[in-house]
């Protein structure tokens, strides 16, 4: 006590004129108009640059949060769109229930471990059995085409990058509605090819190409990339049509596993159909 005493003693003409700067302060900004605008206009600019600081900070904290609900959101969305579901009544136009019925699922994923610099490249995720991923599942990001689930375990799964040798997933070039192989050549991890398309057709550059959707694993209209150029191959009456992907795999992150919910129902009815005798003599 004696000590604040003998403290406010030692300084007390520089407190009175602290205390009197603070009172007339107080009473310019109160009673002036153009310094109370200032005052409020600082203010409000410096809450506003320690409020952004602080949702950067948590925002930073959240991305993995936010990620894993976006996906989610994704897969809800995609589930409703009509060209991804079987379509029941193909002489109407209005969406009700009993026109389409639902035949892909989606289940998000996310990429552990990747390569993209060997002739086959593969991609480990962090879902497995337990999460309903089976072996050749398609796979695919928010901008295309990843490749088809090989190997899977309890808690992850190994997938078939389009980066391999032989991928062979049917693709379509839009709009003249031409199909192909997707292929890659081992060198560009931007870049694959088509093979399949007679040099008789003409195709424009930065033409789309998407998934076909024959044979199950993909749905109809999943982006792949688009045509860069067309080149001829000596000898053979096709184009190798050289095209840009549309996912850059080397910074791959989410993901999502296709599960169609008729492949059996397919696999089934095509295992009847009866051998080519003939293409079989010539083999």
């Amino acid at each position: 006590m004696r000590n604040l005493i003998a403290f406010l003693r030692r300084f007390q003409i520089f407190l009175i004129f602290a205390l009197l700067q603070v009172i007339s302060l107080v009473i310019y900004v109160q009673f002036l108009s153009f310094p109370r605008s200032q005052y409020l206009t600082t203010a409000s600019n410096v809450t506003a640059k320690v409020l952004t600081w602080e949702n950067d900070v948590t925002k930073h904290f959240d991305l993995s949060k936010n990620n894993y609900a976006l996906q989610h959101e994704n897969i809800r969305l995609r589930e409703r769109l009509p060209e991804f579901m079987y379509t029941l009544s193909a002489g109407k136009v209005k969406v009700e229930d009993t026109v389409f019925q639902q035949q892909y699922t989606y289940i998000p994923g996310t990429v552990i471990n990747s390569t993209v610099t060997r002739r086959n490249n593969y991609f480990t995720l962090n879902i497995g059995t337990k999460q309903g991923v089976q072996p050749n599942m398609g796979v695919f990001s928010d901008k295309g085409v990843v490749g088809i689930v090989h190997n899977v375990s309890e808690h992850y799964c190994v997938v078939k990058s389009v980066l391999t040798k032989d991928i062979n997933i049917d693709v379509v070039i839009e709009p003249i509605h031409l199909s192909g192989i997707l292929k890659w050549d081992g060198h560009d991890p931007r870049r694959g090819s088509i093979d399949g398309i007679s040099n008789d057709l003409r195709i424009k550059k930065w033409s789309r190409v998407v998934t076909r959707g024959g044979s199950g694993i993909f749905p109809k209209g999943i982006p792949v990339g688009k045509v860069e150029r067309i080149e001829s191959i000596e000898g053979e009456p096709l184009w190798n049509v050289v095209i840009r992907y549309s996912e850059d795999y080397r910074t791959l992150q989410r993901v999502y596993v296709v599960k169609n919910l008729m492949i059996e129902e397919q696999h089934e009815l095509e295992g009847q159909i009866p051998p080519d005798e003939e293409e079989d003599l010539l083999r």
